[in-house]
């Protein structure tokens, strides 16, 4: 009862920051004049695109938003500059990103000390000086630049673990200092999750020897949870959308997948290359599919964070860019007024939703990961048919019915 009070109110808090944080967190106009000047640099035609009106463009403004930045947008004009590293064939470069933007948040050509330097669509790459004003981008030379640049992403990953150790540490004092007492405070939120990580996940699709496995679930599952809500609240340090970033889920599958084949055993590569009582003519076909589905495993864990949390993001900006759509479409802001009304509400129900699923992707993370280390450390059937106790423990060969 006490964490679905918990729960409760985290869903109110975060929808309640939304309405007052959208009428500065998303900046449409401003996105538009950034996309419009970023091409302006690769025409060489700096500080014209700018400044120039032009539609609202949802799609732009949608994909600006969930994508990386060099930068943290805050509201208006104010963003505040992260650290560039970058590799190039002549050595590395440091400097602020605020030197790639002016006052009105645009791009600008910035000289370093081997090349001039100029945003383009996110990305940094090295320009050419045409004198008059006028720059072009070498893309040439921009293919050799690695960058190392602390962006939104890489800070949201810091201030992620920065949260996860600080939570799992205090909780882990609290338990030394109380031995066998009742958890309390933010004890009484954990211990929940973390037996149902135990309990629910871990011991039904590993079996015996899920220990062994806990700490990389607990990690895991916490890990995403964290993100997942960070990426809801829309302030700093919040609002990025870090598991929608095709890399954060792919580096977790690589994980997942990694810790499977290190413990796999005999047994699971004898079902892999040659499924026990299958007639050879089947493996033919059988076999390659089961090949298959080991490399698919981690790509639908990967996509399966990726595309849900992205699509939660793009759903809620595309009702609040009805607001701007309808307001310029009928050069008028009654329009824009009116359908703000149930705009704003659809949008706060996809918070919730959101919330619902920064919850189930972290559940769903941690049991495919399980499931996948129990297929990997299961024993053959007949080593242990009647290891099973009657106090309903699973028995010694891993993820299998409870005999009767």
């Amino acid at each position: 009862m006490r964490s679905n009070a918990i729960f409760a109110r985290l869903a109110l808090f975060i929808s309640t920051l939304l309405i007052p944080a959208l009428t500065f967190a998303y900046e449409p106009e401003e996105k538009e004049h950034k996309a419009n000047a970023d091409t302006a640099v690769h025409r060489g035609e700096m500080g014209n695109g700018g400044e120039e009106s032009a539609k609202f463009n949802p799609g732009e403004m949608i994909m600006d938003h969930i994508a990386d930045e060099h930068g943290w947008h805050l509201w208006g004009h104010t963003t505040v500059p992260l650290p560039v590293i970058l590799k190039t064939d002549k050595g590395f470069e440091f400097f602020s990103s605020g030197n790639l933007v002016d006052e009105h948040h645009n791009p600008q050509v910035y000289q370093g000390t081997h090349y001039a330097y100029a945003l383009e669509h996110g990305h940094i790459k090295i320009v050419t000086d045409l004198g008059g004003g006028q720059f072009e981008v070498n893309e040439e030379a921009s293919k050799h630049v690695l960058d190392f640049s602390i962006t939104k992403n890489v800070v949201t990953l810091f201030v992620v673990v920065l949260i996860l150790c600080l939570v799992m540490f205090s909780v882990a004092k609290a338990y030394k200092r109380n031995p066998g007492q009742a958890p309390r405070g933010l004890q009484s939120f954990i211990e929940p999750l973390v037996i149902f990580v135990r309990d629910d996940v871990a011991r039904p699709s590993i079996g015996h020897k899920y220990e062994k496995f806990m700490p990389y679930l607990l990690t895991v599952f916490f890990f995403i949870l964290i993100a997942n809500l960070l990426g809801l609240v829309p302030i700093m340090p919040g609002g990025a959308n870090f598991t929608g970033n095709i890399a954060v889920p792919l580096v977790l599958a690589t994980i997942t997948f990694v810790i499977t084949l290190i413990n796999s055993n005999g047994h699971y590569w004898r079902h892999i290359f040659a499924m026990p009582g299958v007639p050879v003519g089947v493996l033919v076909i059988l076999t390659p599919i089961e090949i298959l589905g080991v490399f698919l495993r981690p790509f639908v864990l990967m996509i399966r964070l990726f595309a849900n949390i992205s699509a939660g993001h793009i759903i809620a900006l595309a009702f609040y860019s009805l607001i701007f759509t309808f307001a310029k479409g009928g050069e008028s802001p009654v329009a824009g007024y009116g359908v703000s009304i149930v705009t704003v509400l659809f949008t706060v129900f996809m918070m919730f939703m959101e919330l619902l699923v920064a919850f189930l992707q972290a559940y769903v993370f941690t049991l495919l990961s399980a499931i996948y280390f129990g297929s990997a450390v299961e024993e053959h059937h007949g080593d242990h048919d009647h290891a099973e106790d009657f106090d309903g423990k699973p028995n010694q060969h891993g993820p299998a019915t409870i005999n009767a």
